[in-house]
């Protein structure tokens, strides 16, 4: 199995994920970071990583996110992967405090 980033991500972007990821799976566009299934190897790095609580074992998925696998499959897959860490986007902090974080 693999983790899925979640729209927690959405707008933060935060790529702390990315640092500890000994796979290199992550990916990323204007507004996220998503997960390589194939390559994930699954040790759940990644979910302690990130500041916003945006990753998930697959198997710990709550039922309302379920659609988020299947969207990190297709985007992984047409998008750049992130090797190192960037800047979060400008309404990561705003939006971080907005969930509770």
């Amino acid at each position: 199995m693999a983790v899925v980033v979640t729209d927690n991500c959405r707008d933060c972007r935060f790529t702390e994920c990315v640092t500890v990821c000994p796979v290199s799976c992550f990916h990323f566009d204007d507004v996220m970071v998503y997960v390589d299934p194939e390559l994930c190897i699954d040790c759940r790095a990644c979910m302690t990583a990130c500041p916003v609580m945006a990753i998930y074992d697959v198997d710990d998925l709550p039922e309302s996110k379920h659609e988020w696998i299947s969207i990190n499959a297709e985007r992984s897959k047409t998008l750049p992967p992130i090797l190192t860490k960037h800047d979060p986007l400008p309404s990561a902090e705003g939006r971080k405090l907005a969930m509770g974080f």
